[in-house]
């Protein structure tokens, strides 16, 4: 290992041990919904993240949701959300985490969402509560790592290359047309400076969005341009081959708030509804690793949903991947359904690892069936759209 490997490698170390990655979910639950075909038994296991998409998968009426993150802060988002949904109204509620401020969040936290918690959220959001507070003029979607990065991109765009006034337009068009005209007259040059292109290759700015460097090596291995081209074109399709009106994803990190008409789903009132009168309830979080919980969990899992969480386990962590591959096949219902997101194009080095069933050694890629040509189609579609593939998989019974 290099000295830049090492160092690299302690600084997200370092990020991650000590602090709330993500306020918001980075992968487009819209898709998922689709890829998963949520039935009423099934158990759905997700990584926690920041438990958006575990309330959107609560929506479509499984029989449980288990978020599982080994980060307990990335718990104890999901957790104030839950406390808010089932005792907060709503305004107070999509104040709260649609638009990132909360008037009297100190005073309503401590009557109203302090009691609903276990001691861990408790300790942390008795600290940190005021992320909520107006009065810091700083709103939640600019705080934790990942709304760091998004509060530093928004100085870069207002005051170093002076362009809000063009974003503000984007956010505006009504079609794909008037983004890409907008992108390519104002943006396409302006935007991508030496300056922005020397940050996307540091290890300190990608640690702050939560990218290890194994997905680092993956994305300068296999796409043409390394990095800073990987995340130009990433943005150039979002910007200018999908519609802005409705992604959400970006729009947070460009304004720092949602809004009613372009929020994520648990944050429309008709959702919020149903979630405080019972889907709530089948949302669990665990602080754990994906294999530690399965191993003390007996119960059958029928969808996993592992975002990019195997390419953290791509280089030198490979045996750790099939100690959880082990798991997440005795753990598996029949007919069990498994997602994952990766930076790469590819990902071999999921099937070729190899565990033991009934005896036998077996490769993993034996025993997955993949819906390449659903997984393919979904990917062009992603409003998230900074991954570099998504796969679809059934596990042989």
């Amino acid at each position: 290992m290099s000295i830049r490997e090492w160092a690299g490698g302690q600084v997200f170390k370092l990020v991650h041990g000590h602090n709330l990655v993500y306020n918001t979910c980075w992968e487009d639950p819209r898709l998922d919904r689709q890829a998963l075909r949520i039935m009423a038994d099934d158990t759905i296991l997700v990584i926690t993240s920041a438990g958006c998409n575990a309330l959107d998968y609560a929506l479509a009426g499984p029989k449980q949701v288990v978020a599982v993150d080994m980060n307990p802060r990335q718990n104890a988002l999901l957790d104030l959300k839950l406390a808010g949904i089932r005792n907060l109204q709503y305004e107070d509620f999509f104040a709260m985490f649609g638009e990132g401020q909360l008037p009297d969040a100190k005073k309503i936290y401590e009557d109203k969402l302090r009691p609903a918690l276990s001691e861990w959220p408790q300790h942390y959001w008795d600290r940190w509560i005021d992320f909520f507070d107006p009065k810091n003029r700083r709103p939640f979607y600019f705080r934790g790592t990942c709304g760091t990065f998004a509060m530093l991109i928004n100085l870069y765009i207002n005051r170093v290359a002076k362009l809000r006034p063009y974003f503000n337009d984007l956010l505006q068009c009504a079609t794909i047309a008037e983004q890409r005209e907008i992108y390519d007259r104002c943006l396409r040059e302006r935007f991508w400076s030496k300056s922005m292109r020397f940050a996307l290759r540091r290890d300190t700015i990608l640690s702050l969005l939560g990218v290890p460097q194994a997905q680092r090596h993956q994305i300068e291995t296999q796409y043409r341009g390394g990095i800073s081209q990987f995340v130009q074109d990433c943005v150039e399709t979002v910007f200018a081959r999908l519609p802005l009106s409705e992604n959400y994803f970006w729009r947070v990190y460009m304004t720092g708030h949602y809004t009613p008409e372009c929020c994520p789903e648990y944050l429309k009132p008709e959702n919020f509804q149903k979630l405080h009168e019972g889907l709530a309830d089948r949302v669990q979080t665990h602080t754990d690793s994906v294999e530690g919980f399965l191993t003390k969990d007996p119960r059958p899992i029928s969808r996993f949903v592992l975002l990019d969480h195997m390419d953290w386990l791509s280089t030198r962590r490979l045996p750790l991947l099939a100690q959880e591959w082990q798991w997440i096949v005795r753990r598996a219902a029949p007919n069990t359904r498994i997602l994952w997101r990766s930076a790469g194009m590819r990902t071999e080095f999921v099937d070729q690892a190899r565990i033991v069933v009934d005896g036998k050694s077996r490769s993993i890629g034996e025993l997955l069936t993949y819906d390449r040509s659903l997984a393919e189609e979904l990917h062009t579609q992603c409003r998230v759209h900074t991954y570099g593939s998504f796969h679809i998989a059934d596990l042989a019974a």
